[in-house]
């Protein structure tokens, strides 16, 4: 029975050696809580770290054991692992540069390649307990490789991908010199997801320009698999600190901790101690707000509580010192016998006594410099059962595409954030009502159950999808049954189109010529049946390629053609008005001139625009942009626009493959029919064709023919298999 592998590189326990023995805490994440409800049931298992540096076998088997009745399984790691993939790769390479952070990037090799020997102990480790037939959902940036690395050794498993942090521009990410090898690990998914639209388009783009492949609504094709990339923005249990935040615990420490601190107005800001969370710039915003309005002195105090993280890090030792300084300072500054500015806490609280912070507080102040998501404002809203409290964002947190009700600002604007715990302090309690109210409602809707059901539904549905095409993908026994078919025929005849099919792609088409291979397998086969060359390309560049070749050939998608056993040249088969031509000609033009790279080609009855060695988000920019300006024309002169691979074609609809296939076979009794294309333009020929003919597309898309193959190198074995 299949089975779901949960996949993070931490294990959601914290592992303590007391008294002789192993005790597990469970983890209070809100990751936790929401997969709970999956690695808990049936054959399920979650797989991970454990967080501790465990060397010796007896103790090693005694926390497998201990795991394996909390539905969970150990990846052991060593002191070295630790230090160079973790510490390193994971958090002074990828952490830096997917925050932006360029200036703390660190581009050791050693790191590279510890990080490549963890994620292969991680995929040893799955490998373990997983089959084909099971769903590996893996989190976050410390396991990028893993995808493809499961994919190669178990390629019809269900393998899911979840980013927890930002995915940056394609700008920061070519900076990575090992930046192919992480996006072709990610791309072993089948899902892949991030908490923002910008990040799935950053990820998208990159995907495209550093891999090449191309995507259409958030589907890549990846060879023969079909890959959707989208947006999940992850929510909390609500009902957890709502609940919380009403419960007799939690009102005992407002209580208390409001005697302490009087009869003022309170800021809160929770952070783990890192220099994507922005916590100087907030000081400084905080000390220019006393400087600016003395009359808030003794009225409004900010409770900041930084949880240490990496402070064995020089980077993260001087961001605590500036803490600490400024945190000082503005204390020193403006601190009175019975008032003190910030109440600055450098460790973890309990549960409650968080839940208490937020209860209590007027305003929380969340300002990331960037954040995947950041969940403390959502908890903090969920908290609020009086709706009364305000929330200031940073735009620069994935939680500010969700609660825009928030007031939002740009973190590296002093001014505007100061401003903005002015408009917050004064703001009236019908509006807090009013924006809390709405945030929660939100909040309550997409809270992390919901996350995971919507997750693992659209995990599902690409499944189906994926299998929809796989059901038209040529395999051995349909391969066979056509080369029987092809071999017992008296009458056969295959129609085969040039670029993509025959070939592949070149950024100058002239260069697509055939080879010798190619010249000699359609020597071969047209000694063994009827062979027709149907192209898009021009009757002159066709008539060279395959000159002396017993070959019919149909140009142009249909309006010339020249059978093998006939003296006279090309026959134009569609007669058409090409007046409209100098009115579309301008227009590609102008596009020529915008887009460097670009560039036209005349055919005798159309226009092709191309732009495969244009820059890619460029290219694929101004082919939308002249793809409408086209289709608007088009209207007026009878024209069709056809989307080919990096062309764009403009043509009379009544001139296609299809009608020219037709004419050729017409008033003739074949026994064996074959056709393979790769584009859109191949369509109409798969549409024509007797309901008995073998319709082939190159490629692994939706498509009228019957099957599937791979790309041209694969044609070319199918090809060669009918004549051996």
């Amino acid at each position: 029975m299949s089975k779901t592998i949960i996949v993070s590189n931490r294990l959601p326990v914290s592992l303590q050696h007391k008294n002789g023995k192993f005790e597990f805490k469970p983890s209070a994440g809100g990751l936790a809580t929401g997969l709970g409800s999956i690695y808990k049931e049936g054959e399920n298992i979650w797989i991970g770290w454990p967080g501790n540096d465990v060397a010796d076998e007896n103790q090693r088997m005694e926390i497998v054991e201990e795991l394996r009745k909390l539905k969970m399984a150990p990846v052991f790691l060593t002191k070295s692992d630790v230090e160079l993939y973790y510490e390193g790769f994971s958090n002074e390479t990828i952490w830096p540069a997917f925050h932006y952070f360029t200036q703390y990037i660190n581009y050791e090799n050693d790191y590279w390649e510890a990080y490549c020997r963890v994620n292969q102990k991680f995929c040893d480790a799955i490998l373990e307990s997983a089959n084909d037939d099971d769903t590996i959902w893996v989190h976050d940036y410390q396991l990028l490789l893993l995808p493809m690395m499961l994919r190669n050794k178990l390629p019809k498993a269900t393998i899911a991908f979840f980013q927890h942090i930002p995915f940056p521009s394609y700008e920061i990410i070519r900076m990575l010199p090992w930046r192919k090898e992480m996006l072709e690990g990610m791309v072993g998914s089948d899902l892949i997801g991030f908490h923002t639209y910008d990040d799935m388009r950053h990820f998208l783009s990159a995907v495209g320009r550093i891999l090449g492949h191309s995507n259409e609504s958030g589907f890549i094709q990846a060879d023969n698999r079909l890959i959707n990339v989208d947006a999940f923005p992850m929510g909390i249990d609500y009902d957890k600190f709502a609940s919380a935040a009403a419960s007799k615990k939690t009102l005992n420490h407002v209580k208390k901790f409001k005697e302490m601190l009087g009869d003022q107005k309170l800021l809160i800001t929770i952070d783990r101690l890192d220099y994507s969370k922005g916590i100087p710039q907030r000081v400084k915003a905080f000390d220019q707000l006393l400087e600016d309005h003395p009359e808030y002195h003794g009225k409004v105090s900010m409770i900041m509580v930084v949880v240490p993280s990496r402070d064995r890090v020089k980077s993260y030792q001087a961001l605590k010192e500036e803490i600490d300084t400024l945190v000082g300072s503005i204390n020193s500054k403006f601190s009175t016998l019975n008032w003190v500015p910030v109440h600055y806490f450098y460790r973890s609280f309990p549960f409650n006594e968080l839940s208490a912070f937020y209860t209590m507080s007027d305003i929380a102040l969340v300002t990331p410099l960037r954040d995947g998501m950041n969940l403390v404002c959502k908890e903090f809203v969920a908290s609020k059962s009086q709706k009364q409290g305000v929330l200031i964002l940073s735009e620069m947190a994935g939680a500010s595409k969700e609660l825009v009700d928030a007031i939002l600002v740009n973190p590296n604007d002093q001014e505007g954030v100061k401003n903005a715990i002015v408009e917050a302090l004064s703001m009236d309690e019908e509006e807090q009502e009013l924006r809390i109210s709405s945030m929660q409602s939100s909040l309550k809707k997409y809270d992390i159950f919901q996350w995971v059901k919507v997750f693992m539904d659209r995990l599902k549905h690409v499944k189906e999808r994926q299998t929809d095409l796989e059901s038209k993908a040529m395999d051995n026994k349909i391969r066979e049954q056509m080369v029987q078919a092809f071999k017992s025929a008296s009458r056969p005849i295959v129609f085969l189109d040039y670029d993509g099919t025959l070939v592949g792609f070149k950024s100058r088409p002239q260069d697509a010529f055939p080879d010798e291979e190619l010249k000699s397998l359609v020597k071969t086969l047209s000694e063994s049946c009827q062979v027709v060359i149907i192209s898009g390309r021009d009757k002159e560049t066709l008539g060279k390629w395959f000159k002396g070749q017993k070959v019919d050939m149909i140009a142009e998608h249909g309006v010339w053609l020249k059978k093998k056993d006939q003296k006279e040249d090309w026959v134009l088969y569609a007669d058409v008005d090409d007046s409209w031509k100098d009115d579309i000609r301008k227009v590609m033009e102008y596009y020529v001139l915008r887009t460097p790279g670009a560039f036209i080609e005349e055919k005798h009855h159309s226009l092709v625009w191309h732009y495969r060695k244009v820059e890619s988000g460029l290219g694929d920019l101004r082919m939308r942009e002249l793809f409408s300006h086209l289709k608007y024309m088009a209207r007026g002169h009878n024209l069709q626009v056809l989307e080919g691979n990096m062309v764009l074609e403009i043509k009379r609809p009544d001139i296609n493959k299809g009608r020219a296939a037709l004419a050729m076979m017409r008033g003739e009794d074949y026994d064996f029919v074959m056709a393979l294309g790769d584009d859109w333009t191949d369509e109409d020929t798969f549409k024509a064709m007797p309901k008995s003919a073998y319709t082939i597309r190159v490629g692994y898309t939706y498509t009228q023919a019957n099957y599937n193959i791979k790309n041209p190198k694969e044609v070319r074995v199918l090809l060669n298999s009918l004549i051996s």
